[in-house]
């Protein structure tokens, strides 16, 4: 009976065991064993209940998490007005991060120790019973503290809150709109601004007079300044024609000269890496010489402007070269150059104007008018407190896209917006925070990331995304990948009008995006009370990386979930020695993206680790150097979802064991030039639902494309062929039951022989596909399967470069079967011959047309006005 007593407590509770280890049974009396014996009894008794109720603690926090995480929603009203409540829901939300982070550790322990199992062996194996013990009595420790919050907040609020299961299924609904939904470069009432500065650009070159003409455009936030100067500076044609050389240049609050000129560079096409300091200027000189130039500075704050007298004093002059600056403050333009003859202040909308904008986002899906005739006095009512600024009529027109049309819900927002402008008379901000309230939860946790990146950040829809798949703030239905969950949430953030669209592709598809400063400003205030992200506590949760960041402040962070770099376009990290090793210490961490960094150590040191990082899900070192090959530590990360390696130039090879991550979604190796092929056994990743830079191999040493058959659920693919013996005749068919396959890119760059065209002809896609593009493609005849009739559904096609001269019969359909193609880009063929009036037959839906650098296509409408900048767009 001793001996088994002992026993049990050396799994139980080691440190007892210890304590009855020290004492020396032979030389102690038999009172003392007796009371020792009875505490130990009592102890195992009361701390036995732990283990045995493990699994009950379990389910009962996880239903507490979800009744309490669905109040945390509804809170964000409720801790702006009452500062105790606010402390009461600090020191919940730590209580759930930390139960999450405990729930996560039985996840993987469940899997690594079958710790649920019924198993008798594995439950009494001490580590097994010693995680339970230790765990379910913290869980129930935290169960007690949460019933605790749950009593003190209703008592706070008079027992107005109920924590009922059913208000999780409440609001906490998918958006109405998933993609975009309209056009985000609409402007309403802008006519007159944008033909103002316009006239005075062309005066300035018929004045000739030797100096840079400056205008002014200056107003308070969110009347539309930086969109009056994007304008006249993207869309207008004539500006287009009447200067040599065009630079956008975003001013910060936090710059420095050298970033100034760098950011003109670029505009410019030199990536001036490298570069002196001090030659900067004597470059962009150089560039600008003879020409006639049109620099923006948007949105100036500081008036110390001795960065700019600097600058213009080293530009060519005459030549009606100009700048526009953007600025909230009139002092800074007159200091910068601006005569007040050349100062623009852009008005409010009128209600007329307010109106119709409001109607073009909130009523998008009805061509921009409002069919509802009960909601038009409402829906006017929220117009009028936005008092004709923009950015708020924008703000609240894609909260109520989001909307049901309801009389009741749209009075609900009209009331609460009100009561905001009531603490609150900046109508921008109002709209903002009203916005932010109305998210549900799992958009607040995606618009809280962007609080991470810097200020005028250009940010990569894909970066984003992918945080979010990895971090578990998409929201999964079933049957919907994780991939498409996260483009939702994108959209469902763009079609609010809380970021930006910056740069999108020819078809429409949004590639990099930005934040207004002023919803910067919201953003990074909520994520600070919310411990979010926040640059001067180490309690947070999520950090970016950047050249400036505090590296003692991160690396001292055990809590951190997320780390992401949040450099700047053009520029790199630099992660030094101590920085780069301390990585693979925290415990928690779920998003690793160290991209775009330079390390002082190979990175094979960092990554050497890295498989300690149990709970990782997103891995991205697109772009690091020198990246040569990964470890083999890496097949310890079984939680791994998204692996991104793109523009890893130097990697050579991809471990054998990649093929054990059976729960990776995405693998990203494009553009990796050295990388010769992929590792056998990768048609075992069935999960994937992305492969991006897929090379077959050539030998039966490497991932031939005949496994591509057993990737069922990929939606996106990207080929890689170079050589014929990557494709034998018995696995041309290997695409053509992946059902699910949407997007499809096939590049033959660098490719060798004749024999690879005619294994592409063979290479018959499925026929669902959605969009197609073809790049290199070496043969002088289009593929024999590019028809309407193999690809009924194609909605975009894309070809760029190669020898393509002629297309096949097949092309042109026939029975009356025509193309579904709405988009179509052909771009850098110099042998292409196509007839206009033949394709518009063959492509009757045909609404995009983007054709650049195909001399032979003389027959395509190049001069009708519908052509703008190579893009016609039909209808």
């Amino acid at each position: 009976m001793m001996k088994t007593l002992v026993a049990e407590a050396s799994l139980t509770s080691p440190h007892l065991f210890s304590l009855f280890c020290k004492a020396n049974p032979k030389s102690m009396a038999d009172a003392i064993v007796s009371v020792f014996l009875e505490k130990l009894l009592n102890t195992l008794a009361e701390e036995g209940l732990y283990v045995t109720k493990f699994r009950e603690q379990f389910e009962k926090l996880q239903t507490e998490l979800q009744l309490m995480q669905c109040f945390l929603k509804d809170a964000d009203r409720l801790k702006r007005k009452n500062d105790t409540i606010n402390k009461v829901l600090a020191v919940l939300r730590e209580l759930i991060y930390e139960a999450e982070d405990i729930l996560a550790d039985c996840q993987l322990q469940s899997r690594d120790d079958a710790l649920f199992s019924n198993g008798f062996l594995t439950c009494i194996s001490p580590p097994v019973l010693h995680f339970k013990h230790q765990n379910g009595k913290r869980i129930n420790e935290i169960i007690g503290e949460i019933t605790q919050i749950k009593q003190n907040i209703q008592s706070l609020l008079g027992g107005a809150l109920l924590f009922q299961p059913n208000a999780i299924n409440g609001k906490d609904q998918m958006p109405r709109w998933s993609s975009q939904v309209y056009d985000h470069t609409m402007v309403v009432g802008l006519e007159a601004d944008t033909k103002k500065i316009k006239d005075w650009l062309f005066e300035a070159a018929s004045e000739g007079k030797q100096e840079i003409l400056a205008i002014g455009v200056v107003g308070m936030g969110g009347l539309g300044k930086t969109t009056i100067a994007q304008k006249v500076f993207n869309i207008e044609k004539e500006i287009d024609d009447h200067f040599d050389r065009r630079m956008w240049v975003s001013v910060s609050q936090t710059f420095t000269e050298e970033q100034i000129m760098r950011s003109m560079l670029r505009n410019l096409g030199d990536a001036s890496v490298g570069d002196d300091a001090n030659e900067l200027l004597k470059k962009i000189n150089q560039y600008l010489l003879g020409k006639r130039y049109l620099i923006v500075m948007d949105d100036v704050w500081g008036e110390d402007v001795a960065w700019w007298r600097r600058i213009s004093q080293g530009l060519p002059k005459g030549n009606g070269s100009c700048v526009i600056i953007t600025t909230r403050n009139e002092r800074v333009s007159r200091k910068m150059g601006v005569k007040e003859t050349r100062i623009h202040r852009p008005k409010f909308l009128n209600k007329d104007y307010s109106w119709l904008l409001f109607q073009k986002i909130a009523f998008a899906a009805s061509e921009g008018q409002c069919i509802y005739p009960d909601l038009e006095d409402v829906g006017k009512e929220i117009v009028d407190k936005c008092e004709g600024l923009p950015l708020a009529i924008k703000a609240v027109g894609g909260m109520m896209l989001c909307k049901a049309s309801y009389y009741h819900e749209w009075r609900r927002i009209a009331d609460h917006f009100r009561d905001e402008l009531a603490e609150n008379d900046d109508s921008v901000m109002a709209s903002l925070q009203l916005s932010y309230d109305e998210l549900p939860p799992y958009l607040k946790s995606c618009f809280l990331s962007f609080s991470l990146y810097p200020e005028d950040c250009v940010i990569t829809k894909q970066q984003v995304v992918h945080w979010w798949i990895g971090e578990g703030f998409v929201r999964l239905r079933s049957g919907r990948s994780s991939t498409d969950a996260g483009e939702d949430c994108f959209s469902g953030l763009i079609n609010r009008c809380l970021i930006e669209v910056v740069d999108k592709t020819y078809n429409g598809t949004i590639l990099t995006c930005k934040m207004h400063d002023m919803v910067r400003e919201l953003v990074i205030k909520i994520a600070k009370d919310d411990a979010f992200s926040v640059t001067n506590k180490t309690n947070c949760r999520h950090s970016g990386i950047t050249n400036n960041m505090d590296r003692k402040q991160l690396t001292a962070n055990p809590k951190l979930r997320g780390l992401v770099s949040t450099t700047k376009s053009g520029e790199v990290n630099k992660i030094e020695s101590s920085t780069a090793k301390k990585l693979s210490e925290f415990r928690y961490l779920r998003v690793l993206d160290v991209s775009k960094s330079i390390f002082e150590l190979p990175i094979g040191s960092l990554l050497f680790h890295i498989g300690s990082l149990h709970h990782l899900t997103y891995l991205s070192l697109s772009n690091t150097h020198p990246l040569i090959e990964l470890p083999a530590s890496l097949e310890k990360l079984t939680n791994l979802q998204i692996l991104d390696l793109s523009y890893c130039q130097n990697l050579r090879t991809l471990p054998h064991n990649l093929i054990t991550l059976n729960k990776l979604k995405v693998l990203d190796v494009s553009n990796c030039g050295s990388l010769e092929c992929l590792p056998k056994g990768l048609g075992r990743l069935s999960n994937l639902e992305v492969l991006l830079g897929f090379r077959p191999a050539r030998s039966s040493h490497g991932c031939r494309i005949g496994e591509l058959r057993n990737l069922t659920r990929l939606r996106i693919l990207g080929l890689h062929l170079t050589h014929a013996d990557e494709v034998e005749e018995n696995e041309v068919n290997a695409m053509a039951n992946l059902r699910d396959l949407e997007n499809l890119s096939i590049s033959c760059f660098d490719s060798h022989g004749s024999d690879l065209t005619s294994k592409l002809d063979k290479l018959y896609p499925p026929q669902q596909l959605y969009e197609l593009s073809l790049k290199f493609y070496p043969g002088k005849m289009s593929p024999a399967w590019l028809n309407p009739i193999a690809l009924p559904l194609l909605k975009y096609l894309s070809i760029s470069s190669g020898n393509l001269a002629n297309v096949n019969q097949n092309f042109w359909g026939y029975n009356n079967i025509v193309w579904k193609i709405q988009g179509l880009m052909l771009e850098s063929l110099s042998d292409l011959e196509l007839e206009w009036p033949m394709l518009q037959e063959a492509m009757q839906s045909l609404r995009i047309v983007n054709v650049s650098w195909c001399p032979e296509l003389v027959s395509f409408p190049i001069d009708d006005v519908g052509f703008r900048g190579g893009v016609w767009i039909k209808g």
